[in-house]
């Protein structure tokens, strides 16, 4: 495959390598933390706003290794699966950057999961310790925790959970003191003298290859798969990412998208870390208002978010009223932007250096980006080029390289591509071939500078709002109810979410559900944003002559229908 160290324009094939005129970081996170705090150590690090938080990197630092120490003083080691499940808050980022100190390994768990969602995650990457929010919204985490661990309830419980055998211990940030858990305030005051010289032992003995964070992505199974990064990656596509926004120790980056997820965690916290920024948070998830309040009030340079979350902020009455004059960038990523949107966060949001964002989990997760300086059409029609050290092809049917301008699986291949699935060689092997390639699962067309446009996926994949949502796992839980025979899940077209959920219902003879029984059924076990916005209770399905079902043809028969509908109540 032809490389291009300095691309010579127009490209021949679809194959387009980033630029390697910039250095990777050999560095761990806290050794690149350290130099920042070094640098910059009275600079304003991070402000959450929800909770009165606004430290220097200095005193930022001083109290994630509070937290370190105490990890090590409840028993932590290198290598042990330390789990966060919590919104957007200071303990989450603390957590992030405590872990790393340790060579500990941070798994993010979904504030959205169901305890059977929370139950697989836990046992399937062998979660030791679990931070855990008390509350969330309408989920009461720890009557979930009760549910799967009823045994932290009995006095001075000792030995395994039944159900998730590999806890040990377990942290509530929280006032209210809980059963068999210890409050997040007496971890910080857990390290001492020796714990503080561990730190010190361990982080000289620590690599940046070293796994230092585990993703939930689902698959096309149904089950989530743990990706497995490490420092090398995630620390990486956060400096390259600042370097794209053009990002110093003079900017504020308002981050309202979730911490769990890569976009928060990577293009939030790393991308202030790596470039000396300061990083907001207006609340614990996305509110809107908050948000628009937290810019003009903070004086925020950069603002993060998926396409429905700018939409949401435009569509207030009260939008008009704010001062977003000192925004002038932010990344936009995890559902394709709609042209007209992009116009207006440029005009509206004074947001003129936009960037858009593609990538997957799997590559730490940014592997395209647009310029700050991309024409208008690239900015709104593609997301960009390849980001540096990075090398990108689009392949046909048979593996080889595509023609410009030709539709294939969008491969990537360089430092961002993940160590594999926790504990799955047969599912890394299947994603990341012999040659390190990591095969998206997407469609891509490339165009003669090197930009790529998403034209679909070859994976039966749903993004809804942001989130990758796969129909598979919500056919499994369906099938496990007596009155349903079969379950057909796709995604339709949504101006506001980009794509939503539909389902497509058999029921067995002599059984009757409702709509509403369907969901109410989902809600005991899934998470809000898989929940099927659209179901429809049919005798028959689309088939093939084989008896393969034919999503397509569900899919335009209720497009099809909706817009009745739609032109029937105009």
């Amino acid at each position: 495959m032809p490389t291009h160290l300095n691309p010579q324009f127009p490209l021949t094939h679809s194959a387009y390598q980033g630029t390697r005129q910039v250095s990777l970081s050999e560095l761990t996170i806290g050794d690149y933390l350290q130099s920042i705090v070094d640098t910059y150590g009275d600079k304003e690090a991070i402000v959450v706003c929800h909770q009165d938080i606004r430290w220097s990197y200095k005193r930022y630092l001083e109290e994630i290794e509070r937290v370190a120490t105490g990890l090590l003083a409840l028993g932590v080691q290198p290598g042990d699966r330390v789990g966060i499940w919590s919104p957007n808050n200071i303990e989450w980022s603390l957590i992030q950057m405590a872990t790393a100190k340790i060579g500990a390994i941070m798994v993010c768990l979904n504030p959205a999961y169901r305890p059977h969602e929370l139950e697989f995650a836990i046992n399937n990457v062998e979660v030791k310790f679990l931070v855990m929010a008390q509350q969330f919204k309408a989920s009461n985490y720890v009557d979930m925790l009760y549910q799967l661990a009823p045994e932290l309830k009995e006095p001075n419980h000792q030995g395994p959970i039944t159900k998730l055998p590999s806890l040990v211990q377990v942290v509530s940030i929280g006032e209210q003191e809980l059963p068999g858990m210890l409050p997040f305030a007496q971890l910080q005051n857990l390290g001492q003298a020796q714990h503080y010289k561990q730190m010190q032992e361990i982080a000289a003995q620590l690599s940046p290859d070293d796994a230092i964070n585990i993703q939930f992505t689902s698959g096309t199974t149904g089950n989530p798969k743990g990706a497995t990064l490490s420092h090398r990656n995630i620390l990486n596509n956060g400096l390259l990412v600042a370097r794209a926004m053009h990002f110093n120790e003079s900017d504020r980056l308002c981050i309202p998208v979730p911490l769990y997820h890569c976009f928060g965690m990577v293009l939030g916290n790393l991308v202030c870390v790596a470039s000396g920024a300061c990083a907001i948070f207006p609340s614990l998830s996305f509110e809107p208002l908050t948000t628009l309040k937290v810019v003009e009030q903070e004086r925020c340079t950069a603002l993060h978010g998926v396409p429905t979350m700018f939409i949401a902020q435009l569509e207030l009455p009260e939008f008009s009223q704010f001062d977003l004059s000192t925004l002038r960038t932010g990344v936009m990523a995890g559902a394709t932007c709609p042209q007209e949107l992009m116009r207006k966060v440029h005009s509206e949001f004074n947001m003129t250096e936009v960037l858009i964002g593609y990538g997957q989990t799997e590559c730490s997760p940014i592997n395209h980006i647009t310029d700050i300086d991309s024409p208008i059409e690239k900015q709104v029609e593609t997301v960009g080029r390849a980001m540096a050290h990075t090398e990108v092809k689009i392949i046909d049917e048979r593996g080889e390289v595509a023609a410009i301008g030709a539709a294939g699986e969008i491969c990537a291949r360089g430092y961002c591509v993940m160590q594999g699935y926790w504990g799955d060689e047969a599912k890394t092997k299947a994603t990341i071939d012999a040659q390190g390639w990591l095969h998206s699962g997407d469609l891509g067309v490339m165009d003669e500078q090197g930009y790529v446009t998403i034209v679909g996926r070859i994976k039966d994949m749903i993004i809804r709002g942001g989130e990758n949502i796969y129909p598979r796992e919500i056919e499994e839980l369906l099938y496990l109810n007596e009155a349903i025979s079969d379950a057909a899940v796709f995604g339709i077209p949504d101006d506001k979410f980009g794509e939503q959920v539909c389902l497509w219902l058999k029921l067995k003879d002599g059984h009757f559900l409702d709509e509403q029984e369907v969901r109410d059924y989902l809600k005991e076990h899934l998470a809000y944003f898989k929940i099927p916005k659209h179901i429809e209770i049919v005798d028959e399905y689309p088939m093939t002559v084989t008896g393969k079902l034919q999503k397509f043809k569900m899919r335009e028969q209720m497009i099809a229908k909706l817009e009745a509908e739609q032109a029937v109540a105009v």
